[in-house]
């Protein structure tokens, strides 16, 4: 069984007594179903769950009124085998998105205090079956990805005491041993090529077998094609889904990963698409990486509305949209040219998605002065470069020099290099700890 960081999180809930409904957010098959369900068997005397996908019949319990005691009344009528103790249940109602009512019933719930309930749901952000009235003020909320990258170590036997001593070489500032750090970037490049959903690290941690990783990656990848044609409206379903396909032209097949419309059809332009990107970043489909017109606090305050680059919300989703020989190449480590660059990049910004900041770049036309990623941590703006070898970050040191930024970050395909003034560099696996 795959151990995750929302086991902690479900069960901080627990003992918070917040008297709050909690909603787990996440596109499908990152493992939000099992997680909340493992946890109702290890931390509840009864677990109520509701599947509005599998038992869509069920909405009726949430058709009339919505006060706690007619809801309990229609749920023991249902299932007359519950004992539903106080204090001692967990109500999880999966899939809420396919019931409105439910949505609006969290507030009840909340208010009532006797049952934890969590929901979850896969199309939480989008119009989708939107409710007349939300519960805000009364639910707490939690974003889950697939595996990141420390998940994935553990996943391999790699142990929290184990990855503790690696992070020290990361705050020293000094090289892994030889033997160690190939290790890590073959447990690196496996994870690109794998990506982070539970089910395809699973079966390639019990068989081992690439192959059927891939079957299973281009059925995931399938059916997120198929939720864009079920819940996207339908001036939307064609478009978000060639935008979708799009992604590795934009980010693998040029150096120039700003998302540019013609590479989605001939003559594409902003007022045709740029909805369908909306539509794929509310649906938990993709994240974007916005530029920014000056590098200061508070970046989201210099973010260039048209200007951006967007990366899946997982590299499960963008590895399958290329063949087979990809996935080789990335574990044999013998990509070359703007893919590895590509691929690099990607990468680090899965971890850093999945670690919870929202992302930014910097380019400037006339200088050419340009920054992969910016991420901002309370108050203060951190640069991160991407390099594929151990080239100088020419435009990091100008900047850094420029704007007194006191550390910046380069994560290259290599060890731990020497540090130039204020830019650590260290190996590709440790943005990790960032």
């Amino acid at each position: 069984m795959l151990k995750r960081k929302i086991e902690d999180i479900l069960e901080n809930y627990k003992s918070s007594k917040t008297n709050k409904c909690l909603v787990v957010q996440g596109a499908r098959q990152v493992g939000k179903t099992f997680s909340i369900r493992e946890f109702g068997k290890k931390c509840y005397n009864e677990v109520l769950e509701i599947n509005f996908k599998e038992t869509p019949s069920a909405k009726d319990i949430f058709s009339g009124d919505l006060d706690v005691e007619s809801m309990l009344t229609a749920i023991r009528f249902r299932y007359p085998s519950k004992q539903l103790p106080a204090g001692n249940t967990l109500i999880f109602l999966d899939e809420i998105q396919e019931c409105p009512n439910a949505i609006t019933s969290l507030k009840f719930w909340a208010i009532d205090k006797r049952f934890d309930v969590i929901a979850s749901g896969s199309m939480l952000g989008i119009d989708y079956n939107r409710p007349g009235s939300y519960p805000v003020g009364y639910v707490d909320y939690v974003k889950l990805y697939g595996l990141d990258f420390e998940e994935f170590l553990w996943a391999f036997g790699i142990t929290e005491d184990m990855i503790a001593g690696l992070k020290k070489y990361f705050e020293e500032g000094t090289p892994v041993p030889p033997t160690i750090h190939d290790s890590m970037m073959n447990y690196f490049r496996m994870y690109i090529a794998l990506g982070g959903m539970p089910e395809i690290v699973n079966e390639y941690v019990t068989n081992r077998n690439f192959r059927e990783a891939d079957r299973l990656q281009r059925s995931l990848l399938q059916g997120y094609q198929y939720d864009i044609a079920h819940y996207a409206v339908a001036e939307e379903k064609i478009k978000a889904e060639k935008c979708f396909l799009s992604l590795t032209r934009q980010l693998l097949d040029k150096e120039n990963h700003k998302f540019q419309y013609k590479e989605i059809e001939h003559g594409a332009r902003a007022q045709k698409y740029f909805s369908s990107i909306e539509w794929l970043l509310r649906a938990d489909i993709v994240r974007l990486c916005r530029a920014v017109t000056d590098i200061r606090y508070d970046l989201d305050d210099y973010a260039r509305e048209n200007f951006f680059r967007v990366y899946t919300s997982d590299l499960s989703l963008l590895i399958p949209m290329k063949d087979f020989s990809l996935k080789q190449h990335i574990v044999e480590n013998t990509l070359s040219g703007n893919t590895k660059s590509g691929i690099y990049k990607c990468a680090i910004a899965d971890i850093l998605i999945k670690k919870g900041y929202s992302l930014y770049f910097y380019k400037n036309e006339s200088t050419k002065r340009e920054l992969n990623f910016i991420i901002q941590k309370d108050s203060a703006i951190i640069p991160v470069e991407v390099k594929s070898g151990k080239t100088k970050a020419t435009s990091l040191n100008s900047l850094m020099e420029r704007l007194n930024i006191e550390t910046a970050y380069k994560f290259i395909d290599g060890n731990a290099g020497d540090r130039e003034s204020r830019i650590v560099t260290m190996p590709l696996y440790m943005a990790m700890f960032l």
